[in-house]
C-alpha cells in the first residue's frame, strides 16, 4: 500500500465510528434496528401534531403551549419509569410500553380521520404520548451498557445515537410527505404500526434485569429520591445535564419550524419536514464519524465547545429568510449537538453503576426531552410578541451566553478526565 493510501486509511479509521460493538452484540443490533424503524414513526407523529395544531388554530402560541402540556406527564413518567427499570426486566418494561404507545397514536389517528378533533383531546393525547415515550427512552438507555464490553461503550453509544438521529432525518421527511399526501392521520398511523418493529426486536432479545440491584427493595418514592441524590452527588454528571437543558431550552426552535415554513419560507408541510430533518441529518453524519472520540480524554471540554457551536449556528439560522440556508445552518447545529450528546452519554454511563442506571437515565431523559419542550414554550412566546425569526436568533445567542454561566457553576464538567474513569458495569 502506498504512503498516501496509508495516510488516507489512517484518517478514515480515526473519523469513522467503530462498528465493533455492533458486530459483537446481536442484542445491540436488534435494539438499534428496532429503534430505527420505530423512531421513524415517532418522528412522523412529532411533525404531525404541531402542524395539526397550527392548521387548526393559526396560533404560534398554542403550538408552543403543547410543550408545556407535555412536560407534566414527561417528568412524572420518566421518574417513575427510571425506578421501575431498576427493579424489573427492562426488556419486559419496554414491551409493555409499546402497547400504550400504539394505543395513543391510534387515538390521534382516529381523531384526525374523524375530522376536527377538540383541541383538548390533542393536548391530552400528546401529553400521554410524551410520557410513555419517556419510559421507552429510559429503559432503552439503561439497557445499552449491558449489551457490550466496557471498552466498547463509546462505540455502542455513538452508533445508537447516530442511527437514532437517522430516524429523525427520515421520519420528519416521511411525516411531511404523508401529511401533504394523505393528511395528518396517516402520519399517526405510521407511528402506531412502526411500534411493531420494536416489539419484534425485544421478543428476540435476552432478558435484561438490572445488575447489582439490592435484594431488599425500597419503595418507589425512596428509589426515586435515591436516584436524584446520586445525580446531585456527581458534579460532572450534573454539569452535563445542566448544559444540555440550557441549550435545548433557549436554542431549540422546533416549535417554530411549521410557523417558519408556512409564514416565512412558504414551503408548506414539506418545508416543515425539511427543517426537522436538517438538524438530524447533521447529527447523523457527525455521530457516524466520531471515531476520533474513541480516545478523546477531555470529554467535558468537547461538550462545552459543541454547545457553543450549536448556539451560534441556531442564531445564524434565525437571521436568514431562505429555507435551504436555514436547513444548512440547522444541519451544522445538529452536528454539534451530536458530538455533545455522544460525549455526555459517555460521561453519564461511565460514572453510573448499573443498579442506578435506570434512575440516572430517567433524569437524563427528562433533560433531553423536557428541554426542547421548554424551548417550545419559550420560542412560541417570543415569536408571539416579536417575530419567529427574532425568536430563533435570540434563543441561539442566549444559549451562547448561558454556556459561560454553566462553566462557572459546574467546573467539574470542564475538568472531567475520561482517562481516569473507566466505564462502570
Amino acid at each position: 500500500m502506498s504512503a498516501p493510501a496509508r495516510r488516507w486509511g489512517g484518517l478514515l479509521s480515526r473519523i469513522a465510528v467503530d462498528t465493533s460493538a455492533m458486530r459483537e452484540s446481536a442484542d445491540l443490533r436488534r435494539l438499534v434496528a428496532g429503534n430505527l424503524i420505530t423512531g421513524m414513526g415517532t418522528q412522523a407523529a412529532l411533525v404531525a401534531l404541531p402542524y395539526q395544531l397550527y392548521v387548526e388554530t393559526g396560533s404560534a402560541f398554542l403550538v408552543g403551549l403543547l410543550g408545556a402540556v407535555e412536560l407534566g406527564p414527561l417528568v412524572l413518567m420518566a421518574l417513575l419509569g427510571g425506578a421501575i427499570a431498576d427493579r424489573m426486566d427492562r426488556r419486559r418494561l419496554l414491551l409493555l410500553d409499546q402497547i400504550a404507545l400504539v394505543t395513543l397514536s391510534g387515538g390521534l389517528a382516529a381523531g384526525a380521520f374523524a375530522g376536527h378533533p377538540p383541541l383538548a383531546l390533542l393536548y391530552v393525547l400528546g401529553g400521554l404520548l410524551a410520557g410513555f415515550s419517556a419510559i421507552q427512552n429510559v429503559a432503552r438507555t439503561a439497557i445499552i451498557p449491558n449489551l457490550v464490553r466496557p471498552g466498547r461503550l463509546r462505540s455502542a453509544l455513538a452508533f445508537n445515537f447516530g442511527f437514532y438521529q437517522l430516524t429523525m432525518v427520515v421520519g420528519p421527511g416521511l411525516g411531511g410527505l404523508l401529511i401533504a399526501w394523505l393528511g395528518v392521520g396517516a402520519a399517526y398511523t405510521a407511528d402506531a404500526v412502526s411500534c411493531l418493529a420494536m416489539v419484534a426486536a425485544l421478543v428476540a432479545m435476552a432478558p435484561q434485569p438490572p445488575q447489582g440491584a439490592p435484594e431488599e427493595r425500597e419503595s418507589v418514592r425512596r428509589s426515586i429520591r435515591a436516584g436524584l441524590r446520586f445525580v446531585r452527588g456527581e458534579p460532572a454528571l450534573l454539569g452535563s445535564f445542566a448544559i444540555d437543558l440550557m441549550a435545548m431550552t433557549f436554542g431549540m426552535p422546533r416549535a417554530l419550524f411549521a410557523v417558519l415554513s408556512l409564514s416565512v419560507y412558504h414551503a408548506g408541510a414539506a418545508g416543515t419536514g425539511v427543517l426537522y430533518a436538517a438538524v438530524s441529518a447533521g447529527a447523523t453524519i457527525a455521530a457516524l464519524t466520531t471515531g476520533w472520540l474513541e480516545h478523546a480524554r477531555w470529554l467535558g471540554r468537547i461538550v462545552i465547545a459543541a454547545v457553543l457551536a450549536w448556539g451560534l449556528a441556531i442564531a445564524a439560522a434565525g437571521a436568514t429568510s431562505h429555507l435551504w440556508v436555514a436547513a444548512g445552518l440547522l444541519a451544522l447545529a445538529g452536528a454539534a449537538d451530536s458530538v455533545s450528546a455522544v460525549c455526555r452519554s459517555t460521561i453519564n454511563q461511565s460514572v453510573t453503576p448499573d443498579a442506578m442506571r435506570g434512575r440516572m437515565s430517567s433524569v437524563y431523559s427528562l433533560v433531553v426531552t423536557s428541554g426542547p419542550r421548554l424551548g417550545d414554550v419559550e420560542a412560541g412566546a417570543v415569536a408571539a410578541v416579536a417575530s419567529p425569526r427574532l425568536s430563533v436568533s435570540s434563543g441561539g445567542l442566549a444559549c451562547v451566553a448561558g454556556v459561560g454561566l454553566i462553566v462557572l457553576a459546574f467546573p467539574a464538567l470542564a475538568a472531567y478526565d475520561g482517562d481516569r474513569l473507566a466505564p462502570t458495569r
